[in-house]
């Protein structure tokens, strides 16, 4: 192993263990296959995983003290909250197939044998598109914040950090519903899914009020505060219903009448 004092990765004169310009390590090793699997892979295996628990802990237990952390500059040991999501959103999506495979088998075909044309289309729309539908829970949760809590002083790109995050913890309960739902196919321990399901609906509604009261509680009263998370919810709905009746018309060529079934 040797060292340098001219940064290989940008050409600036260095002197430590890292380029201050580009963070290079100054030191420098031939490439062994010793090396390679003890460092290049388990290594920074051991760093990914260890960086996705870390972010998957801090969004579920302090999920806004987190998300102000983050904006303040304390980012080195959180894994990208936005590349987490989408790693979720494939998890959650392959869950559901596999349920779906599982209940075929052991309950048989739950589905009506005539099939609506525009249930088709929606469904298939659902499908093709469902980790950028999913995904733009996080700009709603961002945009409603940015108008309701003004006093902190936050951009938009910091509010979309705060929403990135609380959305993570949301879909880390939601996941693990998922993986809990599996039980239903076991033959002891099929209550359990159900009563799991239970307690997720309750998290996943309160836990946007616990993420974003963590992150405004010293701005504004409780009172205020509660307001404020009111129409913040209220505008979740509103602008839920309003996404899915434009994909509705979409898929429907904005016919909003009386479904037709295929004969």
């Amino acid at each position: 192993m040797s060292q340098t004092s001219t940064c290989l990765n940008c050409n600036n004169q260095v002197s430590g263990n890292f380029c201050n310009n580009c963070g290079q390590k100054t030191d420098i090793h031939r490439i062994t296959f010793k090396h390679f699997i003890a460092h290049d892979v388990l290594h920074g295996l051991f760093h990914v995983e260890k960086g996705m628990l870390f972010t998957a802990k801090e969004s579920l237990t302090r999920p806004g003290k987190a998300a102000l952390d983050y904006i303040e500059g304390k980012r080195i040991r959180y894994y990208n909250v936005f590349y987490f999501i989408l790693l979720l959103i494939g998890l959650n999506l392959f869950l559901s197939n596999y349920y779906d495979k599982l209940s075929g088998i052991y309950i048989g075909q739950t589905f009506a044998e005539e099939s609506n044309v525009t249930g088709k289309k929606f469904e298939h729309f659902f499908t093709d598109y469902a980790k950028i539908l999913i995904f733009s829970f996080v700009p709603l949760f961002a945009v409603n914040s940015f108008l309701l809590f003004r006093k902190r002083r936050l951009n938009f790109s910091e509010h979309f950090i705060i929403a990135g995050i609380t959305f993570l913890g949301i879909l880390l309960i939601i996941t693990a519903d998922s993986i809990v739902s599996l039980l239903d196919f076991t033959k002891y321990f099929d209550s359990v899914s159900g009563y799991f399901s239970f307690f997720t609906s309750f998290a996943v509604l309160f836990f946007p009020i616990f993420s974003y009261y963590q992150t405004f509680k010293d701005y504004y009263k409780k009172m205020y505060f509660s307001m404020r998370m009111l129409v913040f919810t209220l505008l979740i709905i509103f602008e839920l219903v309003v996404f899915m009746l434009l994909i509705y018309g979409y898929v429907s060529d904005w016919n909003f009448g009386p479904l037709s079934y295929r004969a």
